[in-house]
């Protein structure tokens, strides 16, 4: 199975949503008026572009509406799907795992699917050929090393960590040069599932981002914040949060398959700047998947 083919089955709720939606504001031949533009932006909140992404989006379209002079609903649609691909266009969406060892730190609150991320992202780098070495960083969580540990099993990396409760910073200290050691290419990093306002979590987290860099100043670093689609506007507020603290360098937004508001993803470029590099769309190991602008646009507007 392609992953074009791929993404447009864990897109499928979304799609049926969203492009349904879309079709009904586009079934149009005659001259776009305001009526049509209103009814569009409600259209697109809905789907959770939010209100500032929405009005960028649709004051682009009224731009080009005007210089192309387009007349139909198909016209505009297809213009439509151009400026939301553009929109996501923020960044490199490429893994950028070019040194030995690289470093990923994944980070984001409870809940949003970092371990099962971290497991799934393991795998997909072994199958590259990678050697991969996963550090348990959250030593907060009950039995979150234990979790860790049975996905390096299952997916056959290597793992260091310590007992709960143990400084979070020292079992990254430690894995950094585990990796050294054992000639390691990617060194993946869980963190504590860690609520955006509460500063002493965001603190320790600053504190592993500079021990990274500090021991491993010429290594590749991805700073991935892992981001459940289905909480809608809040991932924004997640997103900037965290950067503030940790420079990221991408977004995982999971649980894509489970919500039928994919325009989180157009809302988290265009206003952070923030691009996506990884999606989930589904519960298998290979779901987690590369992520490509046109592809998404075109798989859930199709």
């Amino acid at each position: 199975m392609s992953i074009f083919t791929k993404l447009r089955e864990g897109l499928a709720r979304t799609r049926n949503s969203f492009s349904q939606r879309l079709n009904s504001v586009f079934s149009f031949m005659g001259a776009v008026g305001e009526d049509f533009y209103e009814e569009l932006e409600e259209t697109l909140i809905m789907a959770d572009l939010g209100v500032a992404t929405t009005t960028v989006a649709v004051q682009q379209l009224r731009e080009t509406v005007r210089y192309n002079g387009i007349k139909t609903g198909v016209e505009a649609k297809a213009a439509l799907v151009s400026i939301l691909t553009l929109l996501l266009d923020v960044g490199e969406t490429r893994l950028r795992l070019d040194t030995q060892p690289s470093v990923i730190l994944v980070i984001g609150v409870n809940g949003v699917g970092k371990t099962t991320s971290i497991g799934k992202l393991a795998m997909k780098l072994n199958n590259e050929g990678k050697k991969t070495l996963l550090c348990a960083g959250d030593t907060f969580r009950a039995a979150a090393g234990e979790q860790l540990g049975v996905w390096a099993t299952r997916v056959g990396s290597e793992i260091v960590r310590r007992d709960e409760g143990a400084d979070p910073a020292s079992v990254i200290f430690d894995g950094i040069n585990a990796a050294k050691a054992r000639a390691v290419d990617v060194l993946i990093c869980d963190t504590a599932g860690r609520l955006h306002n509460k500063s002493n979590l965001m603190n320790e987290l600053s504190k592993i981002s500079r021990i990274i860099h500090r021991e491993l100043p010429e290594s590749n670093i991805e700073t991935l914040l892992v981001i459940d689609a289905t909480t809608g506007q809040n991932g924004v507020i997640q997103a900037r949060e965290f950067n503030e603290i940790a420079d990221i360098t991408g977004i995982i937004l999971t649980k894509l398959d489970g919500t039928a508001k994919g325009g989180i993803v157009y809302s988290i470029a265009e206003q952070l700047k923030i691009p996506v590099k990884l999606v989930g769309v589904g519960e298998k190991l290979d779901d987690l998947i590369e992520f490509n602008a046109w592809e998404f646009t075109e798989a859930i507007l199709e």
